[in-house]
């Protein structure tokens, strides 16, 4: 039984895709759930994915920045697409945030191949 509980725990991977560029839906929604999949452990493990106007939103927005930050202390991954970073020209802002900034379209697909649970705002 412990070996199949380890097996489904390897399993249990989100990313959270966070395209909107609305405020509410960051702090109400997307940062809420992300910060306490991982506090509260009900995903082993949880990556932020920030993409299109969500990039230019955190890269404006402090308190969005703090939340950000504390949901890096639980141990979420935080990565941006670095084609929609350059389009609104907050590539070094979001590198300063510790975000990995880079090309996202490979990486999420091998995500979802690999079986990692999606979720998108």
């Amino acid at each position: 039984m412990s070996n199949n509980f380890e097996n489904k725990r390897d399993q249990e991977k989100i990313a959270i895709v966070w395209t909107s560029g609305d405020r509410d839906v960051a702090l109400k929604m997307v940062f809420m759930y992300a910060r306490n999949a991982k506090k509260k452990d009900w995903w082993k493990r949880v990556r932020l994915v920030v993409w299109g106007p969500s990039a230019q939103l955190l890269s404006k927005d402090q308190e969005l920045q703090q939340e950000l930050k504390i949901m890096q202390e639980y141990g979420v991954e935080t990565f941006a697409c670095i084609t929609c970073a350059n389009m609104y020209e907050v590539t070094d802002q979001l590198k300063d945030l510790a975000i990995e900034v880079i090309p996202m379209g490979p990486p999420l697909t091998d995500m979802i191949k690999e079986g990692w649970n999606v979720l998108s705002f």
